[in-house]
């Protein structure tokens, strides 16, 4: 049974920071590639940022030069580092895992607001 865990979400004042961090149950050299989504009220869930198994990076414009995401293999871990936080940044971020290219694992989400 595959479990993602995430946590590290809050609130905070806009131009702050957050970095997120998803707990994988196993060894993350099983997945083909590790990301983070996010979800907003009335919106569809959209891909913020994603890291393959051989590293290389991804985002969504919206978010490049600003967040960054990263893994620890030793640790199973996945983290996202988030600068400069905007309102707009603000919803519930899950931790996605997929492997055997079709086969999707989620956590539970972590809510993220931006607010003063």
């Amino acid at each position: 049974q595959v479990q993602l865990v995430e946590s590290g979400g809050g609130l905070v004042h806009p131009g702050g920071s957050l970095r997120l961090s998803c707990a994988a149950s196993i060894n993350i050299f099983s997945f083909n590639s590790m990301g983070w989504y996010r979800q907003a009220p009335g919106n569809q869930r959209e891909l913020v940022a994603r890291i393959t198994s051989g590293g290389s990076t991804n985002y969504v414009d919206s978010v490049k030069g600003r967040f960054t995401i990263s893994r620890d293999n030793a640790k199973s871990m996945v983290y996202l580092q988030m600068n400069s936080l905007k309102p707009e940044d603000t919803a519930v971020y899950y931790c996605n895992a997929v492997r055997a290219i079709t086969i999707n694992y989620w956590g539970q989400g972590t809510q993220v607001t931006v607010s003063s």
